[in-house]
């Protein structure tokens, strides 16, 4: 699961029209969206075994992003981890194992979720790396279909969804829900609160130093 973790990087806000497609709001998100902050709750859920219920995980914690290539998600709960783009290194800050990897940033990346918030400038470039179409209204979102154009991969498949807020007067829509599947068939499923766009980030808040004593993984 922790492993899984680095492919769950996806999220945020975007202004947009009520009756925009998914594409449009992602591409406005895409555009307009320099930094962010929100709460998050992650749910994931493995394929079942034969004569055996699906196993279910639940973590949150706190994200946080400036464009480009700079992110960090603070897992607290049931388990402290820290995962940090700094734009050259991608961190993975393990509490209970005291062990940081480290990986280049450009070579991790490529065709991840966090492409889509942290990398490209437009929607043109995500298409280099992604097939991006408009999947049906569900739940009352707008979604977007993600799928890699690399088969090499972890990951299968990214789903985005939009939810229409405000009046004809000041429409926008907020990217609510984040899912993922990968290769193995195990779904993530990421859900947004209390979401901050473009508010001001210290260049420090993405910073980070192995602590002392822990267990330095270069890769």
């Amino acid at each position: 699961m922790k492993q899984f973790l680095l492919t769950a990087l996806l999220t945020l806000t975007c202004v947009s029209g009520v009756n925009a497609s998914g594409l449009k709001s992602l591409e406005s998100f895409v555009k307009t969206v320099k930094t962010g902050q929100a709460d998050f709750t992650q749910v994931v859920t493995s394929p079942a075994r034969e004569g055996q219920v699906p196993k279910v995980k639940t973590s949150s914690g706190q994200f946080e992003f400036s464009r480009p290539n700079r992110f960090r998600f603070d897992y607290v709960k049931p388990f402290v981890q820290t995962i940090v783009a700094d734009g050259q290194t991608l961190w993975l800050h393990d509490v209970d194992l005291n062990q940081v990897t480290a990986r280049k940033q450009a070579a991790v990346l490529g065709s991840t979720p966090a492409a889509l918030i942290a990398s490209a400038a437009d929607v043109q470039a995500l298409q280099a790396d992604f097939v991006l179409t408009d999947a049906p209204e569900k739940d009352g979102l707008q979604w977007v279909l993600a799928t890699p154009r690399s088969k090499d991969g972890q990951l299968q498949s990214v789903r985005v969804g939009f939810r229409a807020t405000g009046d004809a007067a000041a429409a926008s829509s907020t990217l609510e829900v984040l899912e993922i599947l990968d290769s193995f068939g195990q779904r993530s499923v990421l859900t947004f609160r209390q979401m901050k766009l473009n508010p001001p980030l210290a260049v420090t808040a993405f910073a980070f130093k192995p602590p002392i004593g822990a267990d330095l993984i270069r890769q």
